[in-house]
C-alpha cells in the first residue's frame, strides 16, 4: 500500500489507542513482546550503559514497560506516550510500584517543556509508527543535554515482513524498498522508510553516529520458542530490528 497523504499524528495515536487492550497491556508489562524481550531490550540496556542517577526520557513509552526497567537500574525516568489507554496503564503502574517514574501524556512531535535536560533519550519501537516522524526525532534530541546519548530502535526496514515471509516461503522476499509506504498490521499501521531516511536526519541534526546494531536471535532461545513461534528460526538468520545509538551535538 503506498503512502497516503491524510496521515496526521492525531489519526494515528487514535487508532493505537483503540487498539491497546488490557489483556494486551498485562501481557507485555513487564519486558513488552518476545522480541522486545530477546532482541530490543538487550541491546537498548547495553548501549544505555549505566544509567543510574541520570536522567532518561523514555520517548514513546507506550505501556512504560521500558520506563520501568530504566527505574529499576536507578535512572531518573520520564515516560511520555501519547495515548490515552497506554498513559493511563502506565500511571497505574507508578501508583501500584512507586518507582519515581513521572509519565507525560504528549505528542513526541509536539513535545512540551519537560523542565529536565536529559542525559539520554530512548525512543523503542517508535518512528515508524509516527507519520510526523522528523519532528518528533528532532525533539528526543533537542531534549538531550550537549553530548547526550539517543537511542532508536525500529523495525528493520530492509525486513519488515521478515516473520510472515518465512513462513509461507521459507525464505525473506521483498518486493519494494526505496519508496515509503504503509505497513497495515494487527494494531496499527507502521510506514516504511529506507534506512537512510533516519541515518540522513540523524546528520542533519548534528548527532554523530556512535553504533549500529542488527540483533540476531540465539538460537537455543529459537528452537525453545518454535513450537508456539512457527518460522521464528527467521530471527537466526536475518534482523528484524535496527538499533542506532547517536550522540547530541556538544
Amino acid at each position: 500500500m503506498r503512502m497516503t497523504a491524510d496521515w496526521t499524528n492525531d489519526a494515528a495515536i487514535e487508532r493505537w489507542n483503540a487498539s491497546a487492550t488490557r489483556e494486551s497491556l498485562e501481557s507485555t508489562a513487564d519486558e513488552g513482546d518476545f522480541a522486545k524481550g530477546h532482541l530490543v531490550n538487550p541491546v537498548l540496556l547495553r548501549l544505555l550503559g549505566d544509567v543510574r542517577d541520570q536522567w532518561v526520557l523514555d520517548a514513546g513509552c507506550g505501556n512504560g514497560y521500558f520506563s520501568r526497567m530504566l527505574a529499576t537500574r536507578g535512572a531518573r525516568v520520564v515516560g511520555v506516550e501519547p495515548t490515552d489507554t497506554m498513559s493511563a496503564f502506565a500511571r497505574e503502574k507508578e501508583d501500584e510500584l512507586r518507582q519515581g517514574v513521572t509519565y507525560v501524556q504528549a505528542d513526541l512531535a509536539r513535545l512540551p517543556d519537560l523542565g529536565v535536560t536529559f542525559d539520554a533519550v530512548v525512543c523503542s519501537m517508535v518512528l515508524m509508527a509516527v507519520p510526523e516522524w522528523k519532528p518528533a526525532m528532532r525533539a528526543c534530541v533537542r531534549a538531550l543535554r550537549p553530548g547526550g546519548l539517543f537511542v532508536f530502535s525500529l523495525v528493520h526496514p530492509a525486513f519488515e515482513r521478515l516473520l510472515g515471509s518465512w513462513r509461507e516461503y521459507g525464505e525473506h522476499r521483498a518486493g519494494r524498498y526505496l519508496e515509503p509506504y504503509e505497513i497495515p498490521g494487527p494494531a496499527a499501521t507502521d510506514f516504511h522508510r529506507p534506512i537512510s531516511a533516519y541515518l540522513n536526519e540523524l546528520a542533519a541534526l548534528g548527532c554523530r553516529l556512535r553504533e549500529v546494531v542488527e540483533p540476531g536471535l540465539d538460537p537455543t532461545v529459537a528452537a525453545h520458542a518454535a513450537p508456539e513461534i512457527p518460522g521464528i528460526e527467521a530471527y537466526v538468520h536475518l534482523p528484524n530490528f535496527l538499533i542506532v545509538a547517536a550522540e547530541a551535538p556538544a
